[in-house]
């Protein structure tokens, strides 16, 4: 397993091959299809984002309420291809990974080649275990969307898999 501090560096990218096993710590922003389409609709008008994306990493997340005790609920990924219209100009304006699971369009793949990202798979229906990854929760915007609000998430060795890497290898083609 490969250990990465997020927020992740090119030479870290660069270094990952399609199908490596890694445990990310750090944080990451969690968002699903209303915070991505808000973000991509103020782009669009270019207007500012409420929240710098230069380097983030993305989580394809719902925040589920915290049990008592924990930090927060059962943290399992969405389906990424859901996000994929919103995805390409995210990372041209600085998103550099995205975390989620299945897989994603030629356009998305093309978006990682071209601006040195990565795209990460976790596993669904796993979501209680990958809560116990996640050490703490902060709500960032868009509080109205409920679930779906952006929060930023603080990981400590969260498991996922490289998915796509920054040359556009893609595991589900493998």
């Amino acid at each position: 397993m490969i250990k990465i501090e997020l927020p992740l560096k090119d030479q870290d990218i660069s270094k990952l091959k399609c199908g490596d096993i890694v445990l990310l710590s750090g944080d990451v922003i969690t968002a699903r299809d209303m915070a991505h389409k808000r973000l991509y609709d103020m782009l669009l008008k270019g207007e500012s984002l409420p929240f710098n994306i230069e380097g983030e990493t993305v989580y394809y997340v719902g925040a589920a309420p915290a049990p008592e005790g924990f930090v927060c609920g059962s943290a399992g990924p969405t389906s990424s291809r859901r996000m994929d219209p919103f995805t390409p100009l995210l990372m041209k304006n600085g998103v550099k990974a995205t975390i989620g699971k299945g897989k994603r369009s030629k356009e998305v793949k093309q978006a990682i080649a071209k601006y040195n990202g990565i795209y990460f798979c976790t596993l669904g229906g796993a979501g209680a275990l990958l809560s116990q990854s996640i050490t703490k929760t902060q709500l960032i915007c868009f509080g109205d969307l409920g679930t779906e609000a952006v929060y930023r998430y603080t990981l400590k060795d969260f498991p996922c898999i490289a998915g796509i890497d920054c040359n556009g290898n893609d595991i589900f083609e493998k």
